[in-house]
């Protein structure tokens, strides 16, 4: 069985005065304060909530 690809993802930026689905979509990603890293698993639907709150996250490279 091969590994599963995964991509970390960091906030950069404050959840403060957003729409309640970005907020949301933070959550869902386990993110809820700046500098918070995650590693999820490589997903079209993880990118695209990525891609939602683009202005708010960045992927980290190892």
């Amino acid at each position: 069985m091969a590994a599963k690809k995964t991509i970390k993802v960091r906030q950069t930026g404050s959840a403060i005065r957003r729409p309640l689905d970005q907020r949301a979509t933070l959550v869902g990603l386990g993110l809820n304060k700046i500098g918070r890293v995650r590693e999820l698993e490589d997903t079209p639907s993880v990118r695209g909530m990525i891609h939602k709150i683009a202005h708010m996250v960045e992927v980290v490279e190892d």
